[in-house]
């Protein structure tokens, strides 16, 4: 492998100037997806462009619009705590707590994460139940994607050649919200079997709010807003659980691996969904 160059900018624009002058330069901060797949000579990036003195890409602030920016080099462990993200938006942060290990954690950033894009991941199922946005710069200025439109297919974003993500933004949660982030995986720390992110607020007893993602069940995150939409204003019962999750798991495309078989996550899709539910309608009766 080829000995990459090294430059080590202070700014956004700095950055995106040196990545335009090479298609094949890398960024690299926490580096926890990029030195594996450098060692597995997966990438053999011609340049790195090392994104640790880059101040704005670190700062959690609130944008004037109400939404919440989480800068790309936020660690894991960091968001794992966030202050910021605050009733049902804190399913950002327990999906964080459960990314891999402590040292991961410590090391690895969200942006790095995003822009990798395992679908077995934990951000991006949490990021589509919150309908969050990924912002991006490049030498044509910056960008706002939906997370919906941001995660393609398998290991496949919209980013393009030249393009940095400079931060996550997150709106503002829905009132009197919970969220419940739920989790399979063979063991602590690794990749989810299949993963749910549930939102939900209720008025009294009729639904006020609801958003539900499932993950590690197909090429990127499922979502169904309108199935959402049609149960606002109802009781959210064992029937239109079920009426849910059948949707769901319709819309699932999942596949075998080491993991697990395509047939056993369809089965932990309604398992998972109800189970989130649930415990999201104990939260909104307790008050917690």
């Amino acid at each position: 492998m080829t000995e990459a160059g090294y430059f080590d900018p202070v700014s956004v624009d700095e950055v995106v100037a040196l990545l335009a002058a090479d298609d094949e330069a890398k960024c690299v901060a926490g580096g926890a997806s990029l030195v594996a797949m450098m060692n597995a000579r997966l990438v053999e990036p011609s340049r790195l462009v090392s994104l640790r003195h880059v101040e704005e890409l670190k700062k959690i602030e609130t944008a004037e619009d109400g939404w919440l920016q989480i800068g790309a080099l936020v660690r894991h462990c960091d968001v794992a705590i966030a202050d910021e993200l605050a009733d049902g938006n804190q399913i950002l942060s327990q999906a964080a707590s459960l990314i891999a290990n402590p040292v991961i954690r410590d090391m690895g950033t969200i942006g790095g994460s995003v822009g990798h894009f395992d679908p077995a991941a934990d951000y991006p199922v949490a990021l589509s139940a919150l309908g969050a946005e990924i912002e991006i710069a490049s030498e044509k200025g910056r960008r706002r994607i939906p997370v919906s439109n941001f995660f393609v297919d398998w290991y496949e974003t919209a980013l393009e050649p030249g393009d940095l993500i400079t931060c996550i933004r997150v709106p503002p949660p829905p009132t009197g919200s919970t969220g419940i982030y739920e989790k399979l995986a063979k063991v602590k720390g690794d990749l989810g079997i299949a993963m749910v992110a549930v939102i939900m607020a209720m008025q009294g007893d009729a639904v006020s709010h609801l958003a539900v993602s499932v993950g590690g069940c197909g090429p990127k995150p499922i979502r169904l807003p309108e199935a959402e939409q049609a149960l606002i204003g109802g009781s959210i019962d064992e029937a239109a659980i079920q009426d849910l999750v059948g949707k769901l798991s319709t819309a699932s495309d999942p596949v075998d691996d080491v993991r697990a078989s395509a047939a056993y996550r369809k089965l932990l899709i309604p398992r998972l969904v109800a189970q989130a539910i649930g415990q999201a309608k104990v939260n909104l009766r307790d008050g917690s």
